[in-house]
């Protein structure tokens, strides 16, 4: 019984302290519950600053004691004062103490007129559902798009898998187009050597056959021909003599006249040499790969050789421009979590008055006017955020020059949104462009909000 007593007595001893503090600090309007503590009613009152101490009883007398305006939180006495409002059911906030009392309502909860004729309605209540509903609904939209940001990463993660394994694939490939190369430029150097040595021994074969006296293609030589032609041995050639000798060539009633027959006399000393250069070899008519079909058979080696040669050629020069563009690509910085590498290969668009603007992201900016012609207003640079958000902003220079003036340049805004479009495009100085370009990507998870009190 005398345990439960000295409980109960506990617990009232308790209450009236809590009781007594909230008489104390009941009077002291315009200060936040942080703030109580300064303003317990005792003797005098210290200034919150430290510079002044003064009577409690001038707390909110409507004098300005204090310098830092603490002595007048519920008054418009000091012109640097605040006054807190509490605004239940809503945002709690301070307004200036100039506003107390003049007859506006600021504070939601009326506190601030307390002493005015204007009739000042809690609207805290309504304004704080409002203001959650609103909040409700920003969270809902900012959720879908962190889910779209979370898969468009997911699939960055995944595409950067996929052409780190291609280009793998692709240097495997090149390794073993390199390794074939090298054999077929061997193996068609071979080749072309064996039908060249076949060639050559052929030839030489054909030059020892016809330089032989019974060989049908060896030629007069001009000292036998001019032996012949002499026939009166008095070591000089005449017109009748040739034509003694020659077989006459007859169209009807026409005969050699002297200068035919010189120039057939000529001829037939020296056919046979222009015979063998028309024919592309010395005394053997025709071609030697016609007619040997050894030589044939490795000349058409060695153009297999060839053929094979040029096309893993083509196959190694598509695989390496391959390799290169898929390097360049991997190159490039697409995020801290590769979440903006599902822009690359895309183009958005926006016209504004008669321009069509276009955006390829990691790429370039282009102008078209109506007429067809298209500028450039920059080429991809870098990244332009600042430190702590460096994947807000990008960059794109290099563009074409103005008539008369700068370089054109283009920055480019990201900002968060549930789908992936361009926005706006300005420009703000002479052939400076400034883009906002909407994304999921760019969506960051929202602080936490402002309290808002849910007791109603």
């Amino acid at each position: 019984m005398f345990t439960n007593c000295s409980l109960g007595h506990c617990h009232i001893v308790i209450a009236v302290i809590l009781w007594s503090i909230c008489v104390d600090s009941r009077k002291i309007r315009g200060i936040s519950l942080s703030y109580k503590r300064f303003y317990r009613e005792r003797k005098s009152f210290l200034c919150i600053d430290g510079s002044k101490m003064i009577p409690f009883d001038q707390v909110n007398d409507d004098y300005c004691d204090c310098m830092d305006g603490s002595d007048e939180p519920g008054t418009a006495a000091c012109p640097n004062g605040r006054f807190y409002c509490t605004n239940l059911g809503y945002r709690s906030h301070y307004i200036p103490s100039s506003r107390v009392n003049d007859g506006i309502c600021d504070c939601c909860d009326a506190s601030d007129e307390y002493r005015s004729q204007t009739p000042c309605q809690n609207t805290c209540r309504n304004l704080g559902q409002r203001e959650r509903a609103e909040v409700e609904g920003q969270t809902r939209v900012l959720g879908e798009r962190l889910r779209l940001k979370q898969l468009l990463i997911e699939e960055g993660v995944l595409t950067w898998r996929e052409k780190q394994a291609q280009l793998r694939d692709l240097q495997r490939v090149s390794d073993d187009l390199q390794t074939q190369l090298d054999d077929l430029r061997k193996e068609e150097a071979r080749r072309k050597e064996e039908a060249d040595s076949l060639r050559e021994r052929e030839i030489g074969a054909r030059d020892t056959a016809d330089n032989s006296p019974t060989s049908p293609y060896r030629p007069e030589s001009p000292i036998s021909v001019f032996k012949e032609l002499d026939s009166n041995r008095d070591g000089s050639i005449t017109v009748d003599e040739v034509q003694a000798k020659l077989s006459p060539v007859q169209d009807e009633e026409h005969a050699l006249s002297e200068d035919e027959a010189v120039k057939s006399t000529i001829w037939t000393s020296m056919h046979f040499e222009v015979s063998s250069l028309i024919k592309g070899r010395r005394g053997v008519p025709g071609s030697l790969a016609d007619e040997d079909p050894n030589i044939k058979a490795a000349v058409s080696a060695a153009e297999k050789a060839a053929a094979d040669l040029k096309r893993v050629e083509d196959a190694y020069e598509t695989v390496y421009m391959e390799i290169r563009d898929l390097r360049e690509k991997l190159s490039i910085d697409y995020g801290s979590e590769r979440e903006f590498l599902f822009l690359h290969n895309q183009c958005f668009q926006l016209k504004v008055y008669e321009y069509i603007y276009e955006l390829c992201p990691f790429s370039q900016v282009t102008q078209k006017s109506a007429s067809g012609e298209v500028v450039s207003l920059g080429k991809w640079g870098s990244w332009a955020g600042p430190p702590e958000n460096p994947y807000c902003q990008m960059r794109y220079e290099s563009g074409e020059p103005c008539w008369q003036g700068p370089t054109r340049n283009t920055m480019v805004m990201l900002i968060c949104g549930t789908e992936t479009a361009l926005r706006s495009v300005k420009e703000p100085s002479k052939c400076q462009y400034v883009m906002e370009l909407q994304t999921p990507v760019s969506c960051q998870p929202a602080l936490r909000q402002r309290g808002i009190h849910s007791e109603l």
